[in-house]
């Protein structure tokens, strides 16, 4: 009986769930908010909003003219749940979901 001892959602996506619970309604694994879409790995780069980070992916892009690559980042504004426990330096998975705010359509669901 794994579910009563975690007492977390199953999201359909395999993650390890974190030790301790939340009382957070945005959290995907103890509150009710579903995921769905993109799955994105990154860095917590900045946590200075409240209860929420931003992540920076880094990824390669091709330039034809001079056949090399180069090195582009992105960043995604996510929520974060209390029970994860992120800190600036990071690796984390997030994953898309409805809007929260205005920047907010990620939230994070593992701590990598």
């Amino acid at each position: 009986m794994e579910k009563e001892e975690n007492k977390s959602r199953n999201i359909g996506i395999k993650i390890t769930p974190p030790k301790e619970t939340c009382n957070d309604k945005n959290c995907p694994l103890h509150g009710k908010l579903p995921v769905r879409g993109q799955i994105i790995n990154g860095v917590v780069s900045s946590k200075k909003m409240q209860s929420s980070i931003l992540v920076k992916k880094e990824y390669m892009n091709y330039v034809p003219k001079y056949e090399r690559y180069e090195k582009r980042t992105s960043s995604y504004a996510a929520h974060c749940p209390p029970c994860l426990k992120l800190k600036v330096g990071d690796r984390v998975r997030i994953a898309e979901c409805r809007p929260l705010s205005k920047t907010i359509s990620f939230v994070a669901i593992e701590k990598l």
